[in-house]
């Protein structure tokens, strides 16, 4: 793997279940291919202010079924732009987890007990999320996804793999 993607750390950021595409990147700003506004733009449909106050390098943790509604890829392509490192939550829409990966946007499965603004660390590799001195188990990615992760997306990957 490139880059190490497995030890991921950072604040919290915390949403309920349901989270659907619609209110990740809201559909009126699906007309442009600018990264910036995605990011601009991010989980304005739940908290207008979220792409104001999130930093590189925060992690959401969700309730389940994160992801739900459209196939939009431009949802994990904003949370990613957005500097979003990592999504923790209880479950996901397939069609977001793939095209999560396929960004190259980690993401986990687990249940955790935290706050907003807790510091948070999570090991892909291992599958375990930690919040102050409790461990949770998580459902760990195989190291084929961590390799497309690593590489920073599916195109990326293939990329390398093709040379």
């Amino acid at each position: 793997m490139n880059k190490n993607i497995n030890r991921i750390s950072g604040k919290v950021w915390r949403f309920g279940d349901n989270i659907d595409t619609d209110v990740i990147i809201p559909g009126k700003y699906l007309r442009t291919t600018d990264m910036n506004v995605f990011a601009s733009h991010v989980m304005e449909g739940i908290d207008p202010e979220f792409a104001k106050k999130v930093k590189t390098g925060d992690i959401i943790v969700a309730g389940r079924n994160f992801g739900c509604g459209s196939s939009r890829e431009q949802a994990p392509l904003a949370l990613k732009h957005a500097g979003i490192a990592c999504i923790v939550a209880e479950s996901f829409a397939r069609i977001f987890f793939r095209n999560a990966i396929n960004v190259g946007l980690p993401i986990i499965e687990a249940r955790i007990d935290c706050m907003e603004g807790d510091i948070i660390e999570i090991d892909l590799g291992t599958g375990i999320v930690k919040n102050k001195d409790k461990t949770y188990p998580a459902t760990k990615l195989p190291d084929f996804l961590r390799e497309i992760l690593a590489d920073g997306g599916l195109v990326e990957h293939r990329k390398k793999v093709s040379l």
